[in-house]
């Protein structure tokens, strides 16, 4: 199969409205690429629209979360759920941002076993747990993050990345969604 489709194709208008094709301009300006999870959402100007605008917003908007932080989060939860898509294109983002292919890789397989701070530890335990057993949350998790630095809002931002990627993830499995390749060789 080919990394520039999804197994699931969606119909849509053979051409892209004005508005789509000059993001997918823009990305492939400063990018060098589309990413296909932009093309999977193509089909739908507001589905696509929506998606950029809370993808945007959580990674690449003001908080007191680093990018590195935000990228950490997207794989540790992508680990879990074994998203191909998003652990090829955020590992790559991680590698990228770290400028450690070393940490994007075991961040991809076990971010237990890299070589963390407390804070980014307590972050990824937290957005792991809230992947997995999310009903067991309790106010000690909370205060966990707290006692590393992390503000309240820090917490809602951690929450939010960790809730988007697991929606991500979904939508990406259901649809056989692949990585561009660009992504396998991206910061090595």
């Amino acid at each position: 199969m080919s990394s520039e489709v999804t197994a699931l194709q969606i119909d849509s208008n053979e051409t892209l409205s004005e508005k789509t094709q000059a993001y997918f301009d823009l990305c492939e300006e400063k990018l060098g690429l589309v990413p296909n999870v932009l093309k999977a959402y193509s089909f739908d100007d507001t589905k696509l629209r929506a998606f950029t605008d809370m993808y945007n917003d959580l990674m690449l908007g003001e908080c007191g979360l680093t990018k590195l932080e935000r990228e950490m989060i997207a794989v540790a939860v992508s680990a879990v759920n074994s998203c191909f898509y998003c652990l090829t294109a955020h590992g790559a983002a991680v590698r990228q941002l770290s400028g450690d292919p070393v940490l994007g890789e075991l961040m991809v397989m076990n971010y237990r076993v890299a070589d963390l701070s407390d804070r980014q530890r307590a972050m990824l335990d937290f957005a792991v747990k809230l992947t997995e057993r999310p009903a067991e949350i309790l106010e000690s998790d909370r205060q966990a993050l707290r006692d590393t630095g992390f503000s309240d809002r820090d917490i809602w931002d951690i929450a939010s990345v960790a809730a988007f990627f697991n929606m991500s993830n979904r939508v990406a499995a259901a649809s056989d969604m692949r990585p561009n390749d660009e992504y396998h060789s991206m910061a090595r």
